[in-house]
């Protein structure tokens, strides 16, 4: 079953919301969701999985499809930090580099995919 699709309208605002100083836990789920649904529709595919606990997960890249237990490239971090490589804050490999991102996997680099929020709105 295809999962529903968030308007950039309210995927936007939900981002925007979590610039400020208390983001709602409703804003900052909406923001990660709408964020990794932008990551899954510049990179369609299965290779790579994409967690963001509590809020979201979404495979990404063309390639290998991996269908039991732990994928082989998987990426990993806070919202925050999702967030902030979503909007070209903070970069990918600052973020590797510090501990902020997990990632495993030969295909477990997403940096050139970042940042997903380019165009959509000033920061």
């Amino acid at each position: 079953m295809a999962r529903a699709q968030i308007p950039d309208s309210d995927g936007l605002a939900a981002v925007l919301a979590t610039r400020g100083e208390a983001p709602t836990r409703d804003q900052k789920a909406m923001a990660v969701r709408y964020t990794l649904q932008l990551l899954a529709e510049r990179a369609p595919g299965n290779t790579v999985e994409v967690r963001v606990p509590p809020f979201g997960a979404t495979q990404c890249i063309e390639g290998p499809r991996h269908t039991r237990g732990t994928p082989p490239n998987v990426v990993e971090m806070t919202a925050e930090v999702w967030l902030d490589l979503a909007r070209g804050i903070l970069d990918w490999d600052d973020a590797v580099q510090a501990g902020k991102v997990y990632a495993s996997g030969q295909r477990a680099d997403i940096g050139g995919l970042l940042p997903l929020l380019r165009g959509r709105f000033a920061e």
